[in-house]
């Protein structure tokens, strides 16, 4: 019988040691990240050299990051036009790093060949007037966001620009 007692005894105890069961606890789901694309305009244009048939220019790059975390433009393929005339075009690889709601510039230059431009572009380069813009082409983009990953971005961007000689 004393075997029997504490038999029961040892297992009135296990019962009573038993652990509450455990209750699942979902996590929440992390809320998407949302990514605006950059705004695109050019704040400069400059004369670095005129000559009567090639003039060289170096036109300032603004672009403003609208997110809470900074972008990387990686990658730039553009096209630029004045006063409805095409200009230049290039491409570029490591442009420029963005912070949070910020902006910052970067620059590139290019050779415009007049001979075969309008007359009046040349006048509005040379008496250093303001010139209408298109800056176009596609950029990759990447958020400085472990998760995210890099997209590609197209811009078209158009508007007036001061003309300036550049100071050394």
């Amino acid at each position: 019988m004393r075997k029997f007692l504490s038999f029961l005894l040892l297992i009135t105890l296990l019962c009573a040691c038993k652990s509450k069961p455990q209750i699942a606890v979902e996590e929440p789901e992390p809320e998407p990240v949302i990514v605006l694309e950059p705004v695109f305009e050019i704040a400069s244009i400059y004369i670095i050299q005129a000559d009567l048939v090639n003039t060289q220019f170096e036109t300032v790059l603004k672009v403003t990051n609208p997110n809470e975390f900074a972008l990387i433009l990686s990658s730039l393929k553009y096209q630029l036009y004045g006063n409805g005339l095409f200009w230049a075009e290039g491409r570029g690889n490591d442009i420029l790093q963005i912070p949070a709601k910020s902006s910052s510039e970067t620059k590139f230059r290019f050779t415009m060949n007049f001979i075969n431009m309008n007359r009046r572009l040349l006048d509005d380069v040379i008496a250093m007037r303001q010139v209408r813009y298109r800056f176009r082409g596609e950029t990759e983009i990447q958020p400085d966001v472990p998760s995210l990953r890099p997209f590609l971005m197209n811009f078209d961007c158009s508007g007036l620009s001061d003309v300036k000689q550049r100071a050394d």
